[in-house]
C-alpha cells in the first residue's frame, strides 16, 4: 500500500477517534469548550505578574486596597407585595392579573396554568382548596381531576352544582395556592403567607354568606391551625365569614369510611344554607 493511502487511513483514523472522543464527552455533559483556540502552557512564563487588588481603580499598585462595596439593598417583603398588589385589585378579573404578574412566589415558574376559580361568583358558598393537582394545572381550573368530580357528586347530592345559575345552590371554588407545587408537595409556610393577601382579597370581592375549607392546608391558612379530623364539622370564621372545614375529596378518595362524616358535613352545610335562606 501507498504511503499517500496509509497517510489518508491514518487521517481518517485520527479524525474518527477524535469525533469519539467528542461524542463521549458530550454524554458526559459537557456544552462549551473552555476557550476558542489551544493554549500552550508549556509556554507558559513561569511567573506571572500579581494582579491588583478586585476593584482596585486602574493604574493602583499591587495590592491597593479595594473600595469597600455598597451594602447591598435588603430584598423586597414578598408578603408586602402581595399585599399592596391584591389591595390594588377591585375586581376578580383585576385580582386574577395581580396574581399572574406576581413575581414573589417562584411556583409560577414551573406550573403550566394560574389556576384561579371556577363557578358561580354570586354564590353563597366559597370552597377553598389546597392546591392544583397534575389535571387542574393542565386546563387552569380548580378541582378537575377525580378529588373535584366526587365534590361534583357530593355537591349535587344536596341540590347544589358549580355550574348553577342560582346563588343559593351554587358554589365558586378556588385554591390557597394558584399554582402547583412540584411532585405534589405541602405548600410551604412562605408560599402559603404570600398567599393569603390574595385570598382575603379574594374573599372580600366574592362576598360568600359561607366558606368551606377543604383539607389541612386550607385550615392552616384560614385558621393558622391543622388537625382536619378534629376540626371538620364545627363551624367557625375564617377570612370574617362563617367557615366550616371538611375533609378534601382526595383524602376521602384515600379514605373511602371518611365519607359518612363528609356526609354529615354536608348536611350540615344545606341545614346552615336553608336557615340563611
Amino acid at each position: 500500500m501507498g504511503a499517500v493511502a496509509c497517510g489518508a487511513m491514518e487521517s481518517a483514523y485520527q479524525h474518527h477517534a477524535a469525533r469519539a472522543l467528542l461524542d463521549w464527552q458530550i454524554e458526559l455533559g459537557a456544552t462549551e469548550a473552555i476557550c476558542d483556540a489551544p493554549v500552550d502552557r508549556y509556554g507558559l512564563p513561569a511567573s506571572l505578574p500579581k494582579p491588583a487588588a478586585a476593584g482596585a481603580p486602574a493604574g493602583a499598585p499591587a495590592g491597593a486596597a479595594a473600595p469597600r462595596p455598597a451594602p447591598a439593598a435588603p430584598d423586597a417583603d414578598p408578603v408586602a407585595a402581595a399585599r399592596a398588589a391584591a389591595g390594588a385589585a377591585d375586581s376578580l378579573e383585576a385580582l386574577r392579573a395581580a396574581l399572574a404578574s406576581f413575581e414573589g412566589c417562584d411556583l409560577r415558574r414551573g406550573a403550566r396554568n394560574l389556576v384561579f376559580a371556577d363557578g358561580n361568583a354570586d354564590a353563597s358558598v366559597m370552597i377553598i382548596g389546597e392546591a392544583p393537582g397534575r389535571e387542574e394545572d393542565r386546563e387552569g381550573r380548580p378541582f378537575v381531576g377525580r378529588a373535584g368530580q366526587l365534590l361534583d357528586r357530593m355537591l349535587a347530592a344536596i341540590g347544589m352544582a358549580r355550574d348553577a345559575t342560582d346563588p343559593a345552590k351554587s358554589v365558586y371554588i378556588t385554591n390557597i395556592l394558584p399554582w402547583r407545587p412540584p411532585q405534589n408537595r405541602d405548600p410551604k409556610p412562605d408560599e402559603i403567607a404570600m398567599m393569603l393577601p390574595f385570598m382575603q382579597r379574594h374573599v372580600d370581592l366574592v362576598a360568600p354568606d359561607i366558606i368551606v375549607l377543604m383539607g389541612n392546608i386550607s385550615c392552616q391558612a384560614g385558621l393558622g391551625r391543622r388537625g382536619i379530623t378534629r376540626l371538620r364539622g364545627n363551624w367557625t370564621e375564617s377570612y370574617g365569614k362563617p367557615t366550616l372545614p371538611m375533609f378534601h375529596p382526595a383524602y376521602l378518595l384515600r379514605t373511602p369510611y371518611a365519607k359518612r362524616e363528609a356526609w354529615a358535613d354536608l348536611l350540615e352545610l344545606q341545614a346552615r344554607l336553608r336557615g340563611n335562606a
